[in-house]
C-alpha cells in the first residue's frame, strides 16, 4: 500500500519546506483563477438559454447584461483587494464575518463557499467533458464515467503538492487564454468585413421592452443571473492568500487584478461575437464551440480550441482544490468541522480536505448525471451570498477605523458593491428557485446547524477531559482486574495468550461458547490434559451465535464486579496473505468493536502471525 501512495503522490516533504512550496504570481494566477477564467465558456451560454425562451430576438440584450455584469465584476474586485490587504491570513468572506459581524454569519459565509467549492468541481468538470462531447459525440453515453475519472485524476495531482499542480496547470490556463483572445481578435475582424446579425434591434421590439411584461422582465433578470456564473471564482484568491510568495497581500491583488481584466476581455468579447454570429444554444455543442466554428471553420484551429477549452474546465475545479481545504482547515480549527481537516498530509497539503472535496463533487456528478445545466442553477446562490456577507463585514471593519485616510471612499466602494451583490443574491435566489436554487437555500442552514452540533461535541469533550478544578491524585482509579480470554478452541491461539493475561492480573479465565454438549465436553477434556492453571469457563449457545452469548457473559461479570476494571483479552491470528483472510470469519474484529463502548471494559489483542 505505502508503495502505491509513494507512486502516485511521491514521497514525504518536511514541514521547514513549507515556504518553498509558496506560488509566484504567475503560478497563482493559473492555479487561483482558473476556475474565474474557465466562466467565460459556459456563463455566455447561461444567459442565452434563458434569452431564447422570449425569442431569439431578445439575444439583443446579451450585450447590455454583459456591460452589466462587467461592471460588477470591477465593483467586487475592487472590494475584495480591500479584503486581501485587511486579512491576508485567508479564508475570505468567512473570516470577515467571524471577526467582524458574528458566528453565525461567518458559518453561512463559510456554509456557501463550500458548497460553492465543491459545484465548482462539479460543474468544471461537466462543462469540460460537454467541450470534449462537442468534437467527439461518440463519447456522449461515458459521460458521467469520464467525469468521474478526471475528479479522481485532479485528486491525485492535487495531493501531489500545490507547487507541483502549479507546474501542471499554469501551461494550459495561459494556451487557453491566448487562444480565446486569438479567436475574439480574428472573429471580430470577420465580423467587421461581414454582417453583424443580432446587433440590429428587431421591429417588434416594444414587444421585447425591458418593461413589457412581468415575465419578460423575470427572464431578463434571470438572464443577468444566469450571466452571474462568470464572477465565480473572483473569490478564490482572497481565500488562498498564504500560498503566494511574500509579500503575499500585494502578489494577490496584482493577481486578481489580472484575473479579472483577462475575465472582462473575454467573457465580454464571447458574447459580443456569440451575437455577432447569431449563435444559438444547441443540445451537445457549446456556445464556444459554434464560435470556434464559426471564425476557424471546422479545421485544426477549431479542435484546438475546444481541447483546451476542455482543459481549462478540468483545470478549473483545480481552483477549489486549491482554496476548499484551506478554508474547511480554517473552520476545523474554529471546531466547527472534523479536526482532521486541519492536518497537513506528507506532500504539505491539506490531504483530508482534499479528499473530501473530491467525494462530494463525485456525488453531485452522479446524481445529476453529469448535466452542466442542472449544476449551474445552484451555483451562483452561495457565491454572491458570501460576496455580501464579506463586504457587510468590511464595511464594519473600516467603520472601526474612521480616522485613517480615504476610509469613507473605500466604504462607498464597498457599500455599492454590497447593495448590488445583495440584489444579485436575491435575484439568483428567486430567479432559480424551481431550477434547483432551492436546496442550496435548503442546504446552508443545514450546514450552519451541523457546524454548531459539531462545535458542541468538541465543548462537551473539552469540558469532560479538562482538569481545571480536578485533583489528579483523586481521579486516579487503582483496581484490580479480572483478565477474559474468548477462545474459539484450544490451539496455540489460546496457549498464547495465557502468560501476557497472567502478567497483568492474576484472576484469569477462559471462555468459550459451544452449541452441544460433545462439543463442550471436548473442550473441557482437552483444557483438563494441558493441566493449565485457569479455569475454561464454557457458555451455552441455543441459536449458534458466538458473539451474544459473549457479551451476555462479560454484562454479568461488569455487573457482579463493579469497581474493578474487566480486560478482554482477545487472541487472534494474523495470516500470512491478505487473501487468506476471506477464508477465515471476523468474530474478533466484531467483538472488539462492540466491547470498545461499554465502559470499564478494557480490550486488547494478543497477535499470532502465521508463517505460511
Amino acid at each position: 500500500m505505502n508503495y502505491w501512495k509513494r507512486l502516485l503522490i511521491g514521497p514525504p516533504i518536511q514541514t521547514k519546506q513549507l515556504s518553498e512550496e509558496k506560488l509566484t504570481k504567475k503560478k497563482a494566477l493559473a492555479v487561483f483563477s482558473s476556475d474565474a477564467l474557465s466562466s467565460v465558456a459556459y456563463a455566455t451560454e447561461e444567459i442565452l438559454l434563458v434569452l431564447v425562451l422570449i425569442g431569439t430576438q431578445a439575444f439583443m440584450y446579451s450585450i447590455p447584461i454583459a456591460f452589466s455584469i462587467m461592471f460588477l465584476l470591477l465593483i467586487v474586485t475592487l472590494s475584495y483587494r480591500q479584503i486581501i490587504h485587511s486579512f491576508p491570513s485567508g479564508g475570505g468572506a468567512y473570516i470577515v464575518a467571524r471577526e467582524h459581524i458574528g458566528r453565525n454569519t461567518s458559518l453561512t459565509a463559510g456554509a456557501a463557499l463550500m458548497i460553492d467549492y465543491v459545484l465548482t468541481v462539479a460543474v468544471s468538470i461537466c462543462s469540460g467533458v460537454a467541450a470534449l462531447l462537442s468534437a467527439f459525440p461518440a463519447l456522449l453515453p461515458y459521460r458521467v464515467e469520464i467525469a468521474v475519472i478526471l475528479v479522481i485524476i485532479l485528486m491525485i495531482i492535487n495531493l501531489r503538492g500545490i507547487r507541483e499542480s502549479a507546474n501542471i496547470f499554469a501551461f494550459p490556463t495561459y494556451i487557453f487564454v491566448a487562444s480565446i483572445i486569438i479567436m475574439i481578435g480574428v472573429g471580430i475582424w470577420k465580423l467587421q468585413a461581414g454582417n453583424w446579425h443580432h446587433l440590429a434591434v428587431p421591429h417588434d421590439a416594444e414587444h421585447f421592452s425591458l418593461f413589457s411584461s412581468l415575465g419578460t422582465t423575470f427572464l431578463l433578470l434571470r438572464a443577468f443571473a444566469s450571466g452571474c456564473s462568470a464572477l465565480t471564482g473572483v473569490e478564490a484568491i482572497s481565500n488562498g492568500v498564504p500560498a503566494f510568495r511574500e509579500p503575499s497581500s500585494k502578489n494577490a491583488v496584482v493577481t486578481m487584478f489580472w484575473m479579472s481584466f483577462l475575465l472582462g476581455i473575454m467573457f465580454f468579447g464571447i458574447t459580443l461575437l456569440a451575437n455577432g454570429f447569431g449563435v444559438e444554444p444547441k443540445e451537445n455543442v457549446t456556445v464556444v464551440s459554434q464560435i470556434a466554428n464559426h471564425v476557424f471553420g471546422n479545421g485544426f484551429f477549431y479542435y484546438f480550441i475546444q481541447i483546451f477549452t476542455m482543459l481549462i474546465l478540468f483545470l478549473a475545479a483545480n481552483t477549489a482544490f486549491a482554496g476548499f481545504p484551506q478554508l474547511v482547515s480554517i473552520i476545523a480549527q474554529d471546531g466547527y468541522l472534523p479536526r482532521n481537516l486541519t492536518k497537513r498530509g506528507d506532500r504539505l497539503v491539506f490531504s483530508n480536505g482534499i479528499i473530501f472535496l473530491s467525494v462530494l463533487a463525485i456525488l453531485l456528478i452522479i446524481i445529476f448525471q453529469g448535466e452542466t445545466h442542472a449544476l449551474v442553477p445552484l451555483y451562483a446562490v452561495g457565491v454572491f451570498l458570501s460576496f455580501s456577507i464579506a463586504q457587510y463585514g468590511l464595511i464594519k471593519y473600516f467603520l472601526e477605523r474612521k480616522s485613517q485616510q480615504k476610509v469613507w471612499s473605500r466604504i462607498f466602494v464597498v457599500g455599492i458593491g454590497m447593495i448590488i451583490t445583495g440584489i444579485v443574491t436575491i435575484i439568483t435566489a428567486v430567479a432559480k428557485f424551481q431550477s434547483g436554487a432551492w436546496m442550496v437555500v435548503v442546504a446552508i442552514p443545514c450546514m450552519v446547524f451541523l457546524f454548531h452540533k459539531i462545535h458542541r461535541h468538541y465543548s462537551d469533550l473539552a469540558s469532560q477531559l479538562s482538569l481545571q478544578g480536578q485533583d489528579p491524585k483523586q481521579m486516579v482509579k487503582v483496581s484490580l482486574s479480572k483478565v477474559i480470554i474468548p477462545i474459539s478452541s484450544v490451539s496455540r491461539v489460546a496457549i498464547n495468550s495465557i502468560g501476557y493475561a497472567k502478567s497483568i492480573s492474576n484472576d484469569v479465565v477462559a471462555l468459550t461458547v459451544y452449541f452441544d454438549k460433545n462439543q463442550k465436553e471436548r473442550a473441557e477434556q482437552k483444557w483438563k490434559e494441558l493441566g493449565l492453571d485457569i479455569p475454561l469457563v464454557t457458555v451455552h449457545s441455543p441459536y449458534r451465535s458466538l458473539l451474544m452469548p459473549l457479551l451476555q457473559y462479560i454484562d454479568a461479570l461488569e455487573e457482579s464486579e463493579r469497581g474493578k476494571y474487566i480486560t478482554v483479552l482477545i487472541p487472534q491470528f494474523f495470516v500470512k496473505k491478505w487473501w487468506h483472510i476471506f477464508l477465515h470469519n471476523q468474530t474478533a474484529f466484531f467483538l472488539r468493536t462492540m466491547l470498545l463502548w461499554r465502559k470499564d471494559i478494557v480490550v486488547s489483542t494478543i497477535p499470532y502471525h502465521l508463517r505460511k
